[in-house]
């Protein structure tokens, strides 16, 4: 880890600190901080942040702004759909999701009792700091989502029902349009953290190394150990296939060779605060970090079969071909 990591995670840890100071963690049978549980990380506050809000603490007046608009927003996609309508003919767009299928959260995100403008916290302008060669690649990556029809190789990971989309399951773990739910449970040795969308089981070691580089796997591979009441958390060996990570709310690309140092603090009975850093030289000009706010979720989580009637890849696939032919015989 370089220096600006080292500062990064330095004061993460401080603020970590201060926001525990008054609460003490349960422990498991093993004398560990307990972090069990079902936790949500959904917030409306975006990964980057908006050009309207340039600094990163909101005023309070700010962040009701922002919850009334997305109250506002739910209630008009949750307006019955015209059952005299006409029916739409091939090639019209039939819509997509309605307010009842979305659970992207309904607050701003709150750290340490400032609402945040994005869960970015370094670099100070809150925006992704790519390289200029990186921007290009992650350019060309999104045409090749928009363009890859071939076959289902070229669909994204999340189609193809292998891990969830975007940087849900992580590392970083950061939320997205819906199931933003995770279940941490723990035993001698080992963290597992199951993350609702794709059902992507993570198994953190307590100790140990990392294999060697030329193993690569989904979600990388990761070791942790205990600073005081901190899950600390180093993830390596991403899987080169998931270096686009690619939702409607984000589109993050990260190299195979990134390094994921993540923070796991029970600060109340309620709430985990999960802090991340990302060192990855080869698509950022320097380490970037943020904070999420993971609060209890109600009830279990349930199996989120991703596979079962899921018609859409042959169904993109199938509108491909349609359209290919299509073409082709008005080029005729």
């Amino acid at each position: 880890m370089n220096t600006i990591s080292t500062i990064c995670a330095a004061s993460m840890l401080l603020m970590a600190t201060a926001a525990r100071a008054d609460y003490a963690a349960p422990r498991t049978a093993a004398g560990e901080p307990d972090l069990q549980g079902v936790w949500t990380n959904a917030t409306i506050t975006p990964v980057e942040r908006m050009n309207f809000f340039p600094q990163l603490v909101l005023t309070k007046p700010q962040a009701d702004m922002l919850e009334q608009r997305t109250r506002e927003f739910a209630e008009r996609g949750s307006a019955p759909t015209d059952p005299d309508a006409p029916p739409p003919e091939a090639g019209d767009d039939v819509g997509g999701y309605n307010s009842f299928w979305i659970d992207a959260g309904t607050t701003v995100a709150l750290v340490n009792g400032e609402y945040r403008s994005s869960l970015i916290t370094s670099p100070a302008d809150g925006k992704l700091p790519y390289t200029p060669a990186a921007q290009a690649k992650r350019v060309q990556l999104l045409m090749s989502i928009r363009d890859g029809l071939d076959g289902p190789e070229q669909r994204p990971l999340g189609e193809r029902c292998l891990v969830g989309f975007g940087s849900t399951s992580g590392p970083p773990m950061l939320p997205v349009l819906y199931n933003n739910n995770y279940q941490i449970v723990q035993a001698p040795g080992s963290v597992m953290i199951l993350a609702e969308m794709n059902h992507d089981a993570r198994i953190v070691r307590i100790g140990g190394e990392h294999p060697p580089t030329d193993v690569r796997t989904w979600m990388g591979d990761s070791i942790g150990h205990w600073e005081g009441d901190t899950l600390v958390v180093e993830t390596t060996n991403f899987h080169p296939a998931q270096s686009m990570r690619a939702c409607i709310r984000y589109q993050i690309y990260m190299s195979a060779n990134a390094t994921v140092t993540e923070r796991f603090t029970r600060v109340a009975h309620d709430q985990i605060l999960y802090q991340f850093t990302v060192d990855d030289a080869e698509a950022f000009s320097e380490p970037w970090s943020g904070e999420i706010p993971m609060r209890a979720s109600e009830g279990p989580i349930y199996e989120y079969a991703c596979h079962e009637g899921n018609y859409s890849l042959p169904g993109i696939l199938a509108g491909a071909r349609r359209e290919a032919r299509t073409t082709d015989e008005g080029a005729e």
